[in-house]
C-alpha cells in the first residue's frame, strides 16, 4: 500500500489552530493562530464567532495564557529566544498596546494563582530579588504594582483559597520528601497537615481548595499504589478518598464552576478517560460522548456551567475543539490542522511486553498504513524522564509511519502513569534498567515479526536523547543511527549544573539519579560520555544555544570526543532556541536533516525539497 507523502510543514509546522480557552463568562473565545507564519492569540464571541487577532507577536512565542477572572485582560508568557526567563504580559480586550508587567532582566515569571473573587489581582512567582530564589508576589493588572507576599525557603506548590489568600503549600524536606502546610489567613502562621514521604512526593500534586476554602483537593499515591484524588480537611487533616483505580494514576480533576465539589477526574489508562463524579456531569458527558468521536478531554467551562470547551482525541485524525451548550448541544469550532484530513493516518497501537526482570511495561507501536512485518523501526523515547506518551494523534509518530517505519515508544519504568511503585523503579536506573525497558521492548519488536534488526534507529530530546546517545554507545550493535536533542551526556556535570530553577528540588533530583558529590564514578558509569569511545554508529545532535536545561556545553564534551575518534556525526547548533524548539522555522529545518539523515541510514521515503521547511 502507497500512501502519499505527508508535507513536513502540514505535520510540523504552525496548526490552524491551538490552545483553544474561554472567558469566564463564556462569551469569548480565543486560541493561537497563524498571522504572516507567527503565532498570535485570536478573539472572537461564541455567538458570532468572528475572529480577530489580538496579539502581534514578532517573533516572541508565548509559552503560556490565560483569562484574568475580570474577563477583561488576557495574560500570557513569553521569553526572549528560550532562554525560560518568562515576561507577564497582560492585554486590554478593551483596546490599548499590550503591556508588561514584570519588565525585569534575567527574571522568571510564573502564574500561580487567580480567583474571581479578586479579578484585579494575579498570583506570581518571581526571582526577583534572587536568582536562586523565587517568591511570591501579588500583582495588580491595571497598575502593575507588585506586593511581596511571601518569603519562605523551600516552599513550593503554593495555592490560593477563592479570595486568593495563600493558604497552602508544601514544603520541601531533607530526605526528599514534603510536607502540606496550611494556614488559616494569610498572615496566620503556617502548621503541617499531611507529611509525605520521597516515595511520595514526586507524584503527588496540590489541586487547589474547594469553593467553600475548607478542604484542599490533592492527587497523591499516599497510602496506596496508584495516585489517587484526595481531599483534606484543613482544620483537622481527615483524609478522604474521592476517587481511585487500580493500575492507574488519576491525572487530573476539575471543580464544578457552581458547586465548588470535584465532579470531573482524568484517569491515564491507555488512553486518557474523563470519568464524571457528579450525576448532572455524568448526564453532560453522555450527551457530549455521544456527538463526538474518540475520547472527549473538557478543556474548561464557563462560571456558570452553561458552556463547555472541548477536545475529540483521536490517534489516525487531527484534534477537533467542540463547544457544548447545555440547552442546544454540541457544535464543531474548529479542526487543529485541517490539511490533514487530505491524508490516510496510521493507528496508534497500545500494547505490552514483559522486561528482563519480570516487570509488565507498556507502550505504543505505530505502524506504517497496510505494512506490520520486517519493517525499518525507530524507537522514540519521550524525555522527562518523568512523564509518558499517550495516546491521540501526535506527529513524530505520524511523521515516521508515513516514511515507512515502525514507531515504538516505550513508558519505560520511571514514567508516570502507572502507579508509585513503576516510576520509583526508574530511581538511579538512568543508562540501568530503564534502558533495558527499551532494549528488551525493541527485541520484542524485532521477535514478533514487525521489526527488521537490520535497520533500528533510536531518537528523543531531553531525556529522550540521553537515551539515545545510552543506547549509541552501551549497545553499539543494535542501533545504525542515532538523533539526540538537548541531551545530557555527562550525569556529573548535569546534575551539577542544575539550573537555578530547578535547586530547591536538587535533594529529589539527586536521589532520583545520583548525588555528584558522593556518587561521582556512578554517575559517570551511566553517562553516555564515559563510553563514547564505544559509539560506531552514525549520531545527529541538536542543541539551542539558550537552554536553562541543559548546557550547550553537554554537547560540546561529546562532539570533543566524536571528532577525535573520527565518528561520523552532524552537530546543529540553534542560536535563537533554548530546550527544545519552539519556533516553527526551525522545528520545520530539523526535521527535514532528521528525515534525510534517517533515509540515508535505514532506507525510509524522504521528501525531497531545497527548502528544509
Amino acid at each position: 500500500m502507497t500512501v502519499p507523502l505527508i508535507p513536513r510543514r502540514v505535520l510540523f509546522g504552525a496548526p490552524a489552530y491551538a490552545s483553544p480557552s474561554m472567558s469566564v463568562s463564556g462569551d469569548h473565545l480565543t486560541f493561537l493562530a497563524t498571522r504572516d507564519d507567527e503565532f498570535d492569540v485570536w478573539i472572537g464571541t461564541v455567538r458570532d464567532r468572528d475572529f480577530r487577532p489580538l496579539t502581534d507577536l514578532r517573533g516572541r512565542p508565548i509559552s503560556e495564557y490565560v483569562w484574568a477572572r475580570d474577563g477583561r485582560h488576557l495574560l500570557y508568557l513569553s521569553d526572549r529566544d528560550g532562554d525560560e526567563n518568562s515576561h507577564l504580559i497582560a492585554i486590554d480586550l478593551a483596546g490599548g498596546a499590550a503591556r508588561d508587567l514584570t519588565p525585569y532582566a534575567g527574571v522568571r515569571v510564573t502564574i500561580v494563582g487567580l480567583q474571581a473573587r479578586v479579578p484585579d489581582k494575579v498570583l506570581v512567582l518571581m526571582n526577583l530579588r534572587s536568582r536562586e530564589r523565587h517568591e511570591l508576589y501579588r500583582l495588580d493588572l491595571a497598575t502593575g504594582d507588585h506586593e511581596l507576599i511571601e518569603t519562605e525557603p523551600g516552599m513550593s506548590g503554593w495555592v490560593t483559597d477563592p479570595d486568593l489568600l495563600v493558604r497552602a503549600a508544601q514544603r520541601d524536606n531533607v530526605d526528599g520528601g514534603r510536607t502540606i502546610m496550611v494556614r488559616d489567613g494569610e498572615r496566620d502562621a503556617w502548621r503541617e497537615l499531611l507529611g509525605l514521604g520521597y516515595e511520595d512526593a514526586m507524584e503527588s500534586q496540590l489541586l487547589g481548595f474547594t469553593g467553600d476554602g475548607k478542604d484542599l483537593l490533592l492527587l497523591s499515591p499516599v497510602d496506596a499504589e496508584t495516585t489517587r484524588l484526595l481531599r483534606l480537611s484543613v482544620a483537622t487533616g481527615a483524609v478522604d478518598v474521592l476517587y481511585e483505580e487500580p493500575g492507574y494514576d488519576v491525572a487530573d480533576a476539575t471543580v464544578h464552576p457552581v458547586t465548588g465539589q470535584v465532579d470531573l477526574v482524568i484517569v491515564d489508562r491507555d488512553r486518557q478517560v474523563a470519568v464524571a463524579l457528579a450525576p448532572d456531569t455524568a448526564d453532560d458527558l453522555r450527551r457530549i460522548r455521544e456527538s463526538g468521536r474518540g475520547e472527549v478531554l473538557p478543556l474548561g467551562r464557563d462560571a456558570g456551567n452553561r458552556r463547555w470547551l472541548l477536545q475529540d482525541n483521536v490517534d489516525d485524525g487531527p484534534a477537533v475543539f467542540r463547544l457544548f451548550e447545555r440547552d442546544t448541544g454540541s457544535s464543531e469550532l474548529f479542526v487543529h490542522q485541517p490539511e490533514l484530513n487530505r491524508y490516510p493516518l496510521a493507528k496508534m497501537e497500545p500494547f505490552s511486553f514483559t522486561a528482563r526482570d519480570g516487570l509488565v511495561v507498556h507502550g505504543y507501536l505505530t505502524f506504517p498504513p497496510g505494512r506490520r512485518r520486517g519493517l525499518p523501526a525507530v524507537l522514540n523515547v519521550h524525555g522527562g524522564p518523568w512523564d509518558r506518551n499517550r495516546w491521540g494523534f501526535r506527529a513524530e509518530p505520524q511523521w515516521l509511519a508515513n516514511r515507512g517505519y515502525l514507531c515504538i515508544e516505550i513508558n519505560f519504568r520511571g514514567s508516570t502513569g502507572y502507579g508509585r511503585n513503576f516510576s520509583m523503579a526508574g530511581d538511579r536506573e538512568w543508562g540501568g534498567r530503564m534502558q533495558d525497558d527499551l532494549v528488551d521492548a525493541v527485541r520484542w519488536a524485532v521477535d514478533e515479526g514487525h521489526a527488521d534488526p537490520a535497520r533500528l534507529a533510536v531518537c528523543g530530546a531531553s531525556y529522550g536523547g540521553y537515551a539515545a546517545l545510552v543506547a549509541a554507545a552501551f549497545t553499539p550493535d543494535m542501533f545504525r543511527c542515532a538523533v539526540a536533542v538537548a541531551a545530557p551526556v555527562n550525569l556529573r556535570t548535569f546534575v551539577a549544573s542544575v539550573h537555578d530553577h530547578w535547586k530547591p528540588a536538587g535533594s529529589r533530583l539527586s536521589r532520583r539519579i545520583g548525588d555528584p558529590s558522593t556518587e561521582a564514578d556512578f554517575l559517570w558509569s551511566r553517562s553516555p560520555l564515559s563510553r563514547a569511545g564505544d559509539i560506531r554508529i552514525p549520531l545527529l545532535l541538536a542543541y539551542g544555544k539558550n537552554d536553562a536545561r541543559v548546557p550547550v556545553s553537554e554537547a560540546e564534551q561529546l562532539v570533543k570526543s566524536l571528532r577525535e575518534n573520527d565518528i561520523p556525526h552532524q552537530f546543529v547548533l540553534f542560536d535563537d532556541e533554548g530546550h527544545g524548539f519552539q519556533k516553527t522555522g526551525n522545528a520545520l529545518a530539523f526535521r527535514a536533516i532528521t528525515e534525510k539523515f534517517l533515509a540515508e541510514n535505514l532506507g525510509g521515503r524522504y521528501e525531497p525539497t531545497a527548502d528544509p521547511a
